[in-house]
């Protein structure tokens, strides 16, 4: 499983008009079972990520495919870890 964190690069009238077609990379990974969760950093600063693949490889060839990725909007974090506990009704996680 990975934790994703993205810090803007740019002012957020940038990030504001590449945000549609961020929303739908967004939309195209959770259809895929990549994506589990996201969000926007508060304040807002950037977004985070929670996710699951193969592999880093994989991740990153995920990653590069989004629009604030190609645009240089953000900077991208990446954090692998391995879920051993999780809260009551989460426990599928534990399977990533």
């Amino acid at each position: 499983m990975f934790l994703i964190t993205l810090t803007y690069r740019v002012p957020l009238t940038a990030v504001d008009a590449a945000l549609p077609a961020h929303i739908d990379y967004l939309q195209q990974q959770y259809a895929a079972g990549v994506f589990l969760a996201s969000g926007r950093r508060t304040p807002r600063t950037g977004g985070v990520i929670l996710a699951t693949a193969a592999d880093r490889q994989t991740l990153n060839a995920t990653l590069a495919a989004d629009p604030f990725y190609q645009q240089g909007i953000a900077d991208y974090d990446v954090i692998e870890f391995t879920p051993t506990m999780t809260a009551p009704g989460l426990e599928k996680l534990k399977e990533y």
